[in-house]
């Protein structure tokens, strides 16, 4: 459980009223929350891609792990964070907007860091692979109909319903599929298809997926992958 300077048994004083609460009962308000993070652009909570349960959530497809018993593990993001608050800052940083990643003795991360530790009830929990897709090619096709339960489970969190957007948690985040429009001239001599792709295999990373976390093969594998892209039109 390296975090730094915390300790667990923490209380933070009370928001909106007297008294105290437990730090892990704050921890899990914040870990619901989009404002967690300070900038009035971000609209992702840490909910909106990590589940808290052993197991999955029916009919969803996070990009990120459960978060049961992460801080019991001994290394996140596939062994290249070593501390848990430097896992937790990656997120923070590149996802959710944070200006400045949280420090450890920031309140916030004292009560976050005793909320994933109530989460945590093996002390021996094994890390996780996490196999990001380096080079990005086409896939096989997949059935339609599951490439509809893909969209609803991974996608529509984020994006809304397919040609709308409705529901979609920020209103600039990309309509489906109609987004692709643009590509021929924001990407030109790049296949469609490939483009989305490489969004959903690397996120935001390479400057294409905008705020978008990435789908590991763990997360997403090629044949939903390639069932998503059929729904899609792709």
């Amino acid at each position: 459980m390296r975090w730094g300077l915390l300790v667990a048994g923490l209380w933070v004083a009370g928001c909106g009223g007297s008294g105290a609460t437990p730090a892990a009962d704050y921890g899990e308000e914040l870990f619901q929350d989009s404002r967690l993070s300070e900038s009035q652009f971000n609209s992702f909570s840490c909910a909106t891609c990590h589940a808290t349960t052993a197991t999955p959530e029916p009919g969803r497809m996070n990009a990120g792990y459960a978060l049961h018993n992460v801080a019991s593990r001994p290394n996140w993001w596939g062994g290249y964070e070593t501390r848990l608050l430097d896992a937790v800052n990656f997120c923070y940083v590149n996802f959710m907007r944070g200006v400045t990643p949280l420090a450890p003795e920031d309140p916030k991360s004292r009560a976050l860091y005793e909320y994933l530790v109530r989460l945590s009830p093996d002390p021996e929990a094994a890390a996780l692979p996490l196999t990001v897709v380096k080079d990005i090619t086409d896939v096989p096709r997949g059935d339609i109909g599951r490439g509809g339960e893909v969209y609803r489970a991974a996608c529509q969190t984020c994006h809304g319903e397919l040609h709308t957007g409705k529901g979609r948690i920020a209103a600039n985040a990309s309509v489906l599929p109609e987004v692709v429009g643009d590509y021929d001239a924001l990407f030109p001599g790049v296949p469609k298809q490939l483009v989305v792709i490489e969004k959903v295999r690397h996120g935001q990373f390479f400057g294409v997926g905008g705020n978008m976390p990435p789908y590991s093969r763990e997360a997403l594998s090629d044949a939903d992958l390639g069932a998503l892209l059929t729904y899609l039109g792709l």
